[in-house]
């Protein structure tokens, strides 16, 4: 059991991992690893190496090479979105190959494979899907027939208020008139007095 604090010598780590030391100090070159070194300059290995190189031998009893196991241990990413680690054995091992081609046809692997599961989701919740649907529609429709409803009602109640300020200007008109009525007849009684 590797204890999480401890620091193992590189004899010690290659007892734990299966690899000889000559392999290790060949790994951490090939895969870019940064081992931390002691004050004299010796390498000392922690739980986290250990754990990289276990990660490392999984990948490899898996199939993958050495640049496809260089490819995840620099983008981690690509296993955490997948699944299925054996997606990247299927990519061709040419030689002349650059990162951003093996990047690309990850990619499209995994769009491939995506599409596919959300399909096969899609359709196994068909009827669950159309039930959503149907309440959802049900309720646009109830929301649109409260709404009409609270628009008819402020349009009467608009209407009402309306009638109300018709009602309080024909009353003074009314009284207008009645007052110019009166005028009328002072005038033409003043003017009947004065005429004489």
């Amino acid at each position: 059991m590797v204890e999480v604090d401890k620091q193992y010598t590189i004899s010690e780590v290659a007892e734990i991992t299966g690899y000889l030391p000559h392999v290790l100090r060949y790994y951490e070159k090939e895969f870019e690893l940064d081992i931390p070194r002691n004050q004299s300059n010796h390498r000392y290995y922690t739980y986290s190496e250990i754990e990289l190189f276990t990660y490392i031998k999984s990948l490899q009893d898996k199939g993958f090479s050495n640049k496809q196991i260089k490819l995840i241990l620099k983008s981690p990413e690509v296993l955490v979105t997948c699944n299925e680690e054996t997606a990247l054995t299927n990519i061709s091992n040419s030689e002349g190959m650059d990162t951003i081609e093996l990047a690309n046809e990850i990619s499209q692997n995994l769009q491939e494979k995506f599409f596919h599961q959300l399909e096969e989701i899609l359709e196994s919740n068909k009827d669950y899907n159309a039930q959503v649907v149907k309440e959802l529609k049900d309720e646009i429709t109830a929301l649109r027939s409260e709404l009409s409803s609270k628009e008819r009602d402020v349009l009467i109640c608009e209407n009402a208020k309306l009638k109300m300020k018709v009602k309080e200007k024909s009353y003074e008109v009314a009284t207008l008139k009645e007052k110019i009525k009166k005028l009328e007849e002072n005038k033409s009684f003043f003017h009947k007095l004065f005429n004489k």
